[in-house]
């Protein structure tokens, strides 16, 4: 069996690169260096329902993609969120935040989103493909 996208990832991302357990996908909000890390896995929702291997595998992701995300975008803050109640399909966000930006210090979903110009869209996917490589 295939792995299967929720089809709203389809819509409101796009896909940067798979690493062994998760595909990566930039979440179409220009207002926001936002990046969602999704496992490869049929039918899961939480992190407890990926096996042991997996679990350990899905937090190594998270601290490189966190790591890559933190010196791309030379932050000091990350949100590292897994929340779900919208798209059930296990996903992580790792947001970088900055002061300066237009929801600090609340939550990135209390301002409405900004979608990425084409070219914006085209500049930052090439940055983030390179520095996930």
């Amino acid at each position: 069996m295939s792995f299967k996208l929720n089809r709203k990832f389809l819509k409101t991302s796009y896909h940067l690169l798979d690493l062994k357990l998760c595909t990566i996908r930039l979440n179409d909000n220009s207002k926001f260096p936002w990046i969602i890390l999704i496992p490869k896995r049929n039918k899961i929702t939480d992190i407890t329902d990926l096996n042991s291997k997996d679990q350990t595998l899905l937090m190594k992701e998270i601290v490189y993609v966190s790591k890559v995300m933190k010196k791309l975008f030379k932050t000091s803050k990350l949100n590292v969120e897994k929340i779900g109640n919208i798209v059930p399909q296990l996903h992580i966000h790792i947001i970088a935040r900055s002061i300066k930006d237009s929801s600090w210090p609340l939550s990135v979903w209390v301002v409405k989103g900004n979608n990425y110009s084409k070219t914006a869209l085209k500049v930052i996917v090439d940055k983030l493909r390179k520095a996930l490589k």
